[in-house]
Formats: structure tokens, sequence, C-alpha cells
């Protein structure tokens, strides 16, 4: 995977070289040139540019770039417009930090992909979230094991846990299922909301969209959500 980190801050910088760590190429982008020098042994490749210039950011490798983070967090006036120029542009994917409720709203407003919020949530966590298909969700429980919340892969839809046999295929145990769920309203209105199934069942049966709670070593979930 490639991806291209903008704003080199505590929570750009970690996550950028958290990636390289993992294999994948990552470019490293801040216009403060202290940091670009700081990490340029760390992170696969670092430039020093304004993101919120168009002629500039035109110049990257933008479609061969999978995932563009957006970690400028000190200037929200530059993290949205280069938010904004990165649509623009039309590059595949783009993730940008909120640093408050108005903050996001503007970023779902420009029609980000997904939002992250430093504050509470782990370079860690979307570093591993990033690297691995279908994941919505993920918690280290240490070094070796995770808990993750899946996807379920379309392969899947309308088996049972056990005739998918999670745990003797690929060493994983299924805690639980959420499912999406219509639900009406006091005043009669229709919402979709996800419940929890409690304790999986080797009798459950796989639906579309159903998300899938999966606890097991990392390499057993890396290999499992590789193979789907």
């Amino acid at each position: 995977m490639k991806y291209i980190i903008i704003g080199l801050g505590n929570f750009g910088a970690s996550l950028a070289q958290k990636l390289t760590e993992q294999g994948h190429e990552v470019i490293g982008i801040d216009k403060n040139m202290t940091k670009v020098d700081a990490f340029k042994e760390k992170i696969s490749h670092t430039i020093c540019l304004d993101a919120t210039d168009e002629f500039t950011v035109s110049g990257l490798p933008l479609k061969e770039t999978d995932v563009f983070i957006v970690a400028i967090g000190e200037d929200q006036g530059a993290n949205v417009m280069t938010t904004a120029l990165l649509k623009i542009l039309e590059v595949k994917r783009v993730i940008s930090r909120a640093i408050n409720p108005l903050h996001e709203k503007v970023l779902q407003a420009i029609g980000v992909d997904e939002i992250v919020h430093p504050e509470e949530e782990t370079a860690e966590r979307w570093a591993k979230k990033l690297c691995l298909n279908n994941v919505i969700d993920s918690f280290e429980l240490n070094d070796d094991y995770s808990i993750i919340e899946a996807t379920v892969s379309e392969e899947y839809v309308g088996q049972t846990i056990r005739e998918i046999g999670f745990r003797k295929t690929f060493g994983l145990l299924v805690l639980t299922i959420i499912k999406k769920v219509n639900v009406k309203s006091i005043l009669g209105k229709t919402k979709v909301e996800q419940q929890i199934q409690g304790v999986a069942s080797a009798n459950d049966t796989l639906e579309s969209n159903d998300i899938l709670v999966l606890y097991g070593s990392n390499k057993d979930l890396q290999k499992f959500l590789g193979e789907n």
C-alpha cells in the first residue's frame, strides 16, 4: 500500500513511522523543514511543501497513492483547505483529522471518506486499521493478540460460523455478531441501528452487512483478512 501523510506532528509522524515499519511506502509531508529533516531516516520519503498549494500538490503521485491522511492539527484552516483540495483532485481515499465538532461537520460537508480523532485514537490503532482489509475497528490486547471488528466477506454470506470454520481453519474466535436492523422511533420514523447479538453460536448464519467481532493472534487475523 502507498500512503501520503500530510502533517508530521505527534500523530502524523507516529502513524507514518508505523506504516513504514510494516513495509508500506509512505510519503510524509510538512511545510516545516525541521520536522521533515527529523523524520527523513524513519519514513520512506519526506517532502517539505505547502499542502494548500494546488500546483505543488498536483505534482505528487496522486493516482498511485492508495490513501491520503491529512494529519494537520494546529492550523484548522490548512487542514480544511488541504482536505478540500484532495477531494477536488479526486484522489482514491482521504482521511482527515478533526479537532472539534464544528471542524468535523465541515470535513463531512466536504465529503471526506473518514475522520480521525487523535486525542481519542492512537496511531497504533489506525496503523492496524489501515493495513488490514475490511477492518472497522480494533483493540490491541498486547503485542501479539487483538480483538477486531470486521465486515463479512460476500463469500461467507449464508454460511454458519461452524461451516466457515473460524477456529479450525483460521485459529480465530468469533466473540459476537453485530447486525444492522431497522428500528422505529416513537414518532414512527425508521432508522438503522447496530445491535449486538450476544455470544456467538456455531449455528449462527452470517448475513450481508454483518460485522464480526473476532479475537485471535495478529498473525492469524492478518492471514484471514488477507485472504478475504
